[in-house]
C-alpha cells in the first residue's frame, strides 16, 4: 500500500566525525535516509511541519546518552528525542552506528534495511509511538514500520 500524505518536515543529519569510514556511512545514501524517514511519517499520517534531525554517534556516546536519560548502562541502538509533535514536529533521533552493524549481522540483514527500520522505527516514536508500555500501540507500529518498509522495499523485519 503506497503512502499518502503530504510531509513537510525539514531533516538533518550529523554524522560523528570518527564514524566516516564505517559500514554504516556507506549503507544508505543521505536521500534515502530522508525517504526512509519521510515514508515513515507518510504511513503515519503525520501532515504537520517539522524538523528532524538524524544524529549518528559512536557507542560511548550511546552509552551516555542511554545512561542519562533511559538510566540503562548498555549503548542502545536508537533514541528518540521527541519535543513535539504538534503543531510542529520536532525531535532528535540518535541511531548508534556499532550496535546498528552489529545487530545487522547477528540478524543476518543487510546493514542498509536494518539501517531504514530503526529509521523508520524512531520517526514513529518522534510521533508518539510506544511500543514498550502500550501493547496496542505496538502492533500500530510494528504494522506501519512494515508498510512504510515495504514501500520503500525493505523486507518485513518480523517475518523469518
Amino acid at each position: 500500500m503506497k503512502s499518502s500524505a503530504s510531509v513537510q518536515c525539514t531533516f538533518a543529519l550529523q554524522w560523528d566525525p570518527h564514524l566516516m569510514n564505517t559500514p554504516l556511512k556507506h549503507a544508505m545514501s543521505t536521500q534515502r535516509i530522508k525517504a526512509c524517514m519521510t515514508e515513515a511519517l507518510a504511513v503515519a499520517q503525520c501532515a504537520c511541519p517539522g524538523e528532524l534531525t538524524v544524529r549518528i554517534v559512536d557507542a560511548p556516546e550511546a552509552l551516555e546518552l542511554n545512561r542519562t536519560y533511559r538510566h540503562k548502562a548498555y549503548a542502545t541502538n536508537v533514541l528518540t528525542f521527541a519535543y513535539e509533535s504538534h503543531p510542529m514536529l520536532l525531535a532528535d533521533l540518535v541511531l548508534c552506528a556499532p550496535v546498528l552493524e552489529r545487530e545487522a549481522l547477528e540478524l543476518n540483514r543487510p546493514l542498509a534495511d536494518h539501517f531504514a527500520h530503526l529509521l523508520v522505527h524512531a520517526c514513529l516514536h518522534a510521533l508518539g509511538f510506544d511500543h514498550e508500555e502500550d501493547e496496542w500501540m505496538a502492533l500500530q507500529m510494528e504494522a506501519l514500520e512494515v508498510m512504510a518498509l515495504d514501500n520503500l522495499k525493505v523486507p518485513n523485519p518480523y517475518q523469518a
